[in-house]
């Protein structure tokens, strides 16, 4: 097997109401979250730096996309320090499950977990 680059390509939230989710995400991050249809799609896309080979996401809403609180776990770019994210999603209309938790002795940087406006649970990942 070859050794790829990335373990991920491309991730995907489901959404129940997409107005709602999209309102949340744009909060949380602190922008205006781009969006456009797919077929019967609708996706609004998280930020990332397509151009320099960065991996991105986004949130789905369509026929066969049900939020889950379990399933694949994902883990998205709390930036420098995610307790800025952590701490606006009360705000926005989530729930902070896991405050900012240091990853064994804190070499691997930090975790937190918090559920979405859709109920899904989504985790976040910094270095600080």
């Amino acid at each position: 097997m070859e050794m790829l680059h990335n373990a991920i390509n491309w991730f995907e939230i489901p959404v129940a109401d997409f107005d709602r989710a999209k309102a949340f995400y744009s909060a949380i991050y602190d922008f205006e979250m781009p969006e456009m249809p797919m077929g019967p799609l609708r996706m609004g896309f998280l930020l990332h730096d397509r151009d320099n080979g960065g991996v991105g996401g986004a949130i789905v809403h369509g026929e066969t996309y049900v939020p889950a609180t379990t399933g694949s776990k994902v883990y998205l770019n709390g930036g420098e320090n995610l307790d800025i994210v952590l701490n606006r999603v009360d705000t926005a209309g989530g729930k902070v499950i896991m405050p900012k938790t240091a990853i064994g002795d804190g070499s691997f940087g930090y975790m937190g977990i918090f559920e979405d406006t859709e109920g899904n649970h989504i985790s976040l990942h910094s270095m600080g």
